[in-house]
């Protein structure tokens, strides 16, 4: 039956269907009636094969990340605002201000547009509070069985004031780890919902714009030497990083990394291991040492930075190991993941 394109999309109970990606009629007003009812603005208005931004003073830093997570909604968030703030926090821990984002989408056919609705709401509603706009996009159609619901793909610009050079090559023995809060709360979040796994405190993701807890540090004249977002991989994963581009080595302190009693208790559950788990919300800093307690103050000031710690310090090691002073005393390595430990968080 053909379909009539005079009517609304049924938002509702209408689906999906290959006609959505073809370039055709139907295209169109999926765009505009669902893409571009939530994320218009006057540049994405300019609706040509790409978008004039306008002039900038500084340089430009650029990041893409492609966003798979299952389930799409979780306790905490969903695919949609996951995939603003992860390229939100590419740019920022830069030390870049974002200002724009593309976004891509590859749709399953027969998936329902109430839930495409409510992811694209999400995006909006998570851009407007990071203060980015999306500015251009795209669409694409697969058969049932040949995707999973959603996947998207966000691209970020920022621009990076001259003065400003944060790097993982820039960490120096003596100097700090900072970390703006509780790990491990995304990845969690995700696989209690996978595992039906019920805590008497609900384990939410962490996913948040990390640009204005950023800012906050680059205003307060800290010796910064750089900032990082440990998603996947989490902690180990970004601290292994940062000890091979600075070829140092990093010493961390058990007892003071923040931890929610449930994402503990979760962990040890499943075997894992919390500095594994990703967050999607989290801002690690490595600063001068005696900057550390400026740090702290501005981190702990800020909603997203109430639990942060200094957690370890950066150490002469041309073996480039991390390693963690446990709460008894002792020693042991922290290495990379070896493997996927949990499948499709972000």
């Amino acid at each position: 039956m053909k379909s009539d394109y005079s009517r609304p999309l049924d938002l509702k109970h209408g689906r999906v269907d290959l006609s959505h990606g073809g370039g055709g009629r139907a295209m169109q007003q999926l765009i505009r009636e669902l893409f571009a009812r939530h994320l218009g603005n006057e540049l994405l208005a300019q609706s040509n094969d790409g978008t004039v931004l306008p002039s900038q003073q500084g340089r430009l830093v650029m990041s893409t990340d492609s966003h798979v997570v299952a389930p799409l909604f979780f306790p905490g968030g969903d695919i949609g605002a996951l995939s603003v703030h992860g390229t939100v926090n590419d740019v920022a821990v830069m030390g870049a201000t974002p200002l724009w984002l593309s976004a891509g989408f590859i749709l399953e056919e027969g998936f329902p547009l109430a839930d495409l609705d409510r992811i694209v709401r999400s995006m909006a509603e998570a851009a407007r509070h990071a203060g980015v706009q999306i500015v251009t996009g795209d669409t694409k159609v697969v058969e049932q069985g040949k995707g999973d619901g959603v996947f998207i793909t966000t691209t970020g610009i920022g621009v990076l004031p001259d003065g400003i050079d944060l790097s993982g090559a820039n960490a120096r023995p003596g100097d700090a780890v900072l970390i703006s809060g509780s790990i491990g709360d995304h990845g969690m979040a995700i696989m209690s919902q996978r595992e039906n796994l019920a805590f008497d405190a609900p384990i939410v993701s962490d996913s948040a714009p990390l640009n204005s807890l950023t800012a906050a540090l680059l205003a307060s004249q800290i010796e910064l030497r750089l900032m990082r977002d440990p998603t996947r991989g989490g902690l180990a994963a970004t601290l292994n990083e940062i000890a091979t581009q600075a070829g140092v080595g990093i010493t961390l302190f058990e007892s003071a990394i923040p931890i929610k009693p449930a994402v503990e208790a979760a962990c040890e559950l499943l075997g894992l291991d919390p500095l594994n788990i990703a967050n999607e919300g989290k801002l690690i800093v490595v600063c001068a040492a005696d900057s550390a307690p400026s740090a702290l103050e501005v981190l702990r000031a800020h909603p997203l930075g109430r639990e942060a710690a200094i957690i370890g310090t950066i150490t002469a090691d041309p073996n480039r190991f991390v390693q963690m002073q446990t709460r008894f005393g002792g020693r042991r390595m922290v290495d990379w993941l070896s493997g996927e430990q949990l499948p499709r968080i972000c």
